[in-house]
């Protein structure tokens, strides 16, 4: 099993989303960022903390620092499913390859299928191919 599939496997069984997680060299710190639905605590995060270090440590993974926290309100989206669940939301997304000449749009995430994202930009209906996706990040609505 690698990094990634430990990291998802522990925080999936203790019923939480694996949102993205960042590693600094070989024993760096550790970001970890996970969600439920209707938002993450405090505890939460605790909760997360506390078991990882002791998978970690029974793996013999070594690290100087492990973070917890949510994914903010900027949150990241990966997997199909992200941007399934925030259909109807706005989005900031950047491709790896330019569409008609231009590689970032800002829109509404209308769906997401057979590897494609319907994003709504400027009433404008863009299918955007998943697998052409560099970045995307909800947009606060504050």
């Amino acid at each position: 099993m690698d990094f990634g599939q430990l990291l998802d496997t522990t925080v999936t069984g203790l019923g939480y989303e694996l949102v993205a997680w960042e590693r600094a060299g070989k024993s760096g710190w550790l970001r970890i960022f996970v969600d439920k639905p209707g938002g993450i605590s405090v505890d939460d995060c605790a909760n997360v903390s506390q078991h990882l270090a002791q998978v970690l440590a029974a793996e013999g993974v070594n690290y100087d620092r492990l973070e917890v926290s949510s994914p903010g309100l900027d949150r990241v989206l990966r997997k199909e499913q992200d941007f399934a669940r925030f259909a109807g939301e706005k989005a900031r997304v950047k491709l790896r390859v330019a569409l008609d000449g231009q590689r970032n749009f800002i829109g509404v995430l209308r769906a997401v299928h057979d590897g494609k994202l319907e994003l709504e930009v400027d009433g404008r209906l863009l299918a955007l191919e998943l697998s052409n996706l560099e970045k995307a990040r909800l947009v606060p609505n504050i």
